[in-house]
């Protein structure tokens, strides 16, 4: 694999650059260097700046409203939007749902859907794990019983990330009990405004608010936003989990969180010597930077393959692994370069000399916390393992 860029993909990581540069609004990037929470109008902005510019839906195919960029601008784009602390793309209705609807939704549900996804109308949740329906997704219990032209949905989902902000939510429901477990699920399009649905917030461990548990009670849906053929939910719930793990394996987020690491650890003095300086922690630091540069070309192999074959494949959950590892090594690492001033509430811990805390780096503590939880949703790890086994190996 050749690994310089081409003078055409120079220029464009020069354009992208660029843009960000004039485009992207100061506040934004301020919120997401110091982990601040970003509010739904902050992502809205984002998105809607992304779209004016016709660089929002960067998998999709130019004809259905995407760039058309191959795997390499991907990346390049990838990069440089976390180098510029631009704030995530949510990726629930571009990265997930829209591939979906592009490889299995009829032409009604994708010229009623994906403009409404591009500009923004739309914002969707992901409606899959279920109280004892995690990991085991075959498990699930949440009920829905064909009534003349509508389905009637009965169960709960948990853990739906960014749900307070939706107006819609793609589920996988049980539409048939006998036979195997996975032969009798199917995904639907629901509209949240349905009588019968209740959403109820989880406060985390950090104290954030992110994920929700929602409720469904005799909830009448078309079967029009019945999305494939009846029971072949887990097939697309499969499809669709690829993508979602090559999103959570976050390559751009590690490189940006490197850096800042990085940073703070030539701030740091620890015996008269810069933290980087010591030699058990310049060790810790190089063997996390190795395992990122062999993810990074890891990452853009399968995104070239994916392109080829037009999805990826069961090798992204090693992406998955690794990308979630590599992350939470850098959480630690950054708590442990941070020692006290890495605790949730450095005021207190510090005796009130909050002054201590690097203003940047005040919330390591919350991503240290929040992050536990990236090696566990998408598929936990473990089962990651299990995929590979099975689906590379035999």
């Amino acid at each position: 694999m050749d690994l310089t860029y081409s003078p055409e993909e120079q220029a464009f990581e020069a354009e992208v650059r660029a843009f960000l540069n004039a485009e992207l609004p100061a506040e934004l990037a301020a919120k997401v260097r110091k982990r601040r929470e970003l509010t739904k109008e902050d992502m809205d902005r984002w998105h809607a700046i992304l779209n004016a510019k016709g660089w929002l839906a960067a998998t999709w195919p130019v004809e259905a409203g995407g760039t058309g960029w191959s795997a390499v601008q991907q990346h390049i784009f990838e990069e440089e939007c976390c180098r510029a602390n631009a704030p995530r793309i949510v990726p629930f209705g571009l990265k997930m749902l829209g591939p979906v609807l592009l490889k299995f939704g009829t032409k009604a549900q994708q010229e009623e859907y994906l403009p409404r996804i591009l500009d923004g109308r739309d914002w969707w949740c992901q409606g899959y794990s279920e109280p004892g329906a995690g990991s085991d997704l075959a498990s699930l219990k949440t009920r829905a019983v064909r009534d003349g032209d509508h389905y009637i949905i009965n169960g709960q989902k948990t853990w739906t990330t960014l749900g307070q902000h939706a107006n819609r939510i793609f589920c996988l429901v049980r539409t048939k009990t006998d036979g195997k477990p996975q032969e009798g699920i199917s995904f639907v399009l629901v509209d949240l405004d349905t009588p019968g649905i209740e959403m109820r917030p989880i406060r985390l461990i950090e104290g954030g608010y992110e994920v929700n548990e929602v409720f469904f009670t005799d909830v009448r849906v078309p079967v029009s936003n019945l999305v494939g053929e009846e029971n072949m939910g887990w097939t697309i719930a499969k499809y669709l989990l690829l993508h979602e793990r090559t999103n959570i394996a976050g390559v751009g987020f590690s490189i940006e969180a490197l850096e800042q690491l990085k940073s703070l650890a030539t701030k740091v003095r620890r015996g008269g010597k810069r933290l980087i300086d010591t030699p058990l922690f310049a060790a810790r630091l190089a063997e996390v930077e190795i395992d990122l540069e062999a993810m990074k070309l890891t990452n853009l192999r399968m995104l070239a393959d994916a392109q080829k074959k037009g999805a990826p494949g069961p090798e992204t959950s090693m992406l998955k692994i690794k990308g979630t590892v590599i992350r939470q090594a850098i959480n630690d690492l950054a708590r442990r370069a941070l020692g006290p001033a890495a605790a949730p509430f450095p005021s207190e811990a510090l005796d009130g000399n909050a002054a201590l805390v690097p203003e940047d780096h005040a919330a390591n503590a919350v991503s240290y916390f929040n992050n536990r939880k990236i090696s566990i949703y998408g598929g936990s790890n473990e089962i990651q393992k299990n995929i590979l086994a099975k689906g590379m190996l035999g």
